[in-house]
């Protein structure tokens, strides 16, 4: 990041706030909270946040002995478990630079990102251990199993002896036990100093790398623990949905002294159910992706019949109908919570208003990789149906649009969570942060008299109509996917036509007895449905059936790129 735009970031948001060593408030958590349980591998094993810092340590002399420097990289690649925190934990006290690699990465993807970020040390879960290929990543001195801190491959004689001696150099080191007054991290003062390189999911493009700084990792948590605080009692138990690699929920659940939860295991509905009934979190943050599945599957159906749709008709009924739904929605996430936090993808519109008719505790909110993520929120008793909130503390959103309100206009974001660019990448760093530090998010929205931002979709996406008008494609699935048997769809533009893409519920059509010749029939019927709801110049002319599910990035986001020139 140039020195211009470093000084840019210090002169608009250091007068709002003084800044906290952000290293020093995972040290403070340690030593705070050293006796409480910290993190828990779901029907597996737990440590407590003095094991944590035991483990730091452990990391810590491996990492020196091997001649690992501050600022070197160090990628962590898995999925969701205790060991992946304490790998994360001791790069980032060490003053070494995490790297962390979505799990869902395929191979040459996480090769890649290797090579790319320069790392010197990878961390990997076995699954990923199994499937990498260490040839492909020559820079690498070693590959470390986050099961037990076991060598995968080494290529460095110094590190093999630091990992072959590492107990010896500990006895030595702490020759009666380690204690909490021993806990001294190599603190990070300044806040514009990297902190971790972060890599994109890849929605529209190959992935990025995100520099992120510590400012941005202080003023998320800052924001987190202040509009959450008291609802994370140290003590208080979370759970662990989105993948590690996104760090948010992690670090201010971490430092709040909360116990995290990990579900090792593919977050299915039916584990997510059982997970939430034991452990009955305090706050919950989901994609729309997972939490909508748990409601098609175990709330809406039972809406569906015939009576219920009757009764839902009538007032008074409708509303104790409502009344019990919620509790029963509000018991299949533990019936404890505060909120549910939705983001990192476009929340279906007809569950969100069924979602406020019920009164159920929910808020959505937006963000961005480049952001550490949070750009805005509202809590649940402050949103506006269809808004994902106001710009959160120590940010800034402006509409590119002459009339903000009514225009859609990309979105620009400017605060103290703005990454500082690109990992060696100046053009997309360029393109991205202007000279006067607006993030340019690629979004489309508008926003209210009141601060309230809509999404309207991304820039890339959108299409435009034969007589100039913009279409925006996630608007017109939102409505196809609550059509019958539909999954999940992508709008997609031939020429001057308009073409939807379905995979559809193969399931639900199979228990209604629907074949496949009564499922395309459905499914043009839903096209002549969905005709009727929208304009004239968004109408879709014709259907493709998929049968396989849409490829997505981590965060449950169709990779819609690779389907622009589908045949249909």
């Amino acid at each position: 990041m140039c020195g211009f735009r470093a000084a840019l970031f210090r002169s608009i948001y250091y007068h709002m706030t003084q800044y906290e060593d952000f290293v020093g408030l995972i040290q403070k958590a340690i030593t705070d909270h050293w006796d409480r349980d910290a993190l828990t591998d779901y029907e597996g094993a737990t440590l407590q946040y003095k094991d944590v810092a035991r483990k730091i340590e452990k990391l810590h002399i491996l990492f020196e002995n091997a001649g690992i420097g501050q600022g070197d990289k160090i990628a962590i690649c898995g999925r969701n478990c205790a060991h992946w925190a304490v790998a994360f934990l001791a790069t980032m006290t060490y003053g070494a630079v995490p790297v962390p690699i979505l799990h869902e990465f395929k191979a040459p993807q996480i090769h890649n990102i290797v090579n790319h970020s320069e790392a010197r040390l990878l961390f990997v879960g076995e699954v990923i251990g199994r499937n990498i290929t260490p040839a492909e990543m020559p820079a690498l001195e070693g590959i470390i199993n986050t099961c037990d801190f076991s060598l995968l491959d080494c290529r460095s004689q110094q590190l093999f002896d630091a990992r072959e001696h590492l107990n010896a150099y500990y006895g030595e080191k702490y020759p009666k036990y380690f204690r909490k007054e021993h806990v001294h991290y190599h603190l990070q003062p300044d806040g514009e100093q990297l902190a971790l390189i972060n890599y994109t999911s890849g929605t529209t493009s190959k992935s990025k790398g995100v520099l992120i700084p510590y400012r941005a990792l202080w003023s998320n948590c800052r924001f987190a623990i202040a509009t959450l605080g008291p609802n994370l009692v140290p003590g208080n138990e979370v759970i662990s949905i989105l993948p590690m690699a996104h760090l948010y929920g992690f670090m201010f659940e971490f430092l709040g002294g909360c116990h995290i939860y990990y579900l090792n295991r593919m977050p299915t509905p039916r584990i997510i159910i059982d997970a939430f009934s034991k452990i009955k979190p305090m706050v919950v943050v989901s994609v729309p992706l997972i939490f909508e599945k748990v409601i098609r599957k175990n709330v809406l159906p039972k809406l569906q019949t015939p009576t219920m749709r009757a009764l839902m008709k009538l007032p008074y009924v409708s509303h104790k109908i409502g009344d019990k739904v919620r509790e029963h929605l509000m018991n299949a996430f533990g019936g404890n919570f505060y909120e549910v936090v939705i983001g990192g993808a476009a929340f279906n519109s007809d569950i969100e208003k069924f979602l406020l008719k019920i009164g159920f505790k929910f808020t959505v909110g937006y963000g961005a990789t480049e952001c550490a993520p949070i750009i805005t929120y509202a809590n649940y008793d402050e949103i506006k149906p269809g808004s994902c909130g106001k710009a959160a503390p120590r940010m800034e959103i402006r509409i590119d649009s002459d009339d903000p309100e009514h225009t859609v206009g990309e979105i620009l974001v400017r605060g103290a969570n703005v990454m500082l660019g690109y990992f060696k990448n100046p053009e997309a760093t360029a393109a991205t942060l202007d000279a006067d530090g607006w993030y340019h998010t690629g979004d489309l929205g508008v926003i209210d008299r009141d601060g309230y931002l809509y999404i309207r979709g991304r820039s890339k996406n959108m299409l435009l109509a034969s007589n100039g008008q913009n279409i925006y494609p996630e608007e017109i699935e939102d409505k196809l996917n609550t059509l019958p048997y539909v999954s999940e769809s992508i709008v997609i533009q031939k020429g001057e036509k308009l073409y939807a893409l379905v995979h559809p519920d193969f399931d639900g059509a199979r228990r209604n007895g629907l074949d496949r010749e009564a499922l395309e029939a459905q499914m043009e019927q839903n096209r002549k449905d969905l005709n009727a709801q929208i304009n004239n110049y968004e109408q879709i002319v014709a259907f493709r059936i998929y049968d396989e599910e849409f490829e997505k990035t981590p965060k449950k986001s169709i990779k819609r790129f690779l389907y622009a020139d589908a045949e249909v």
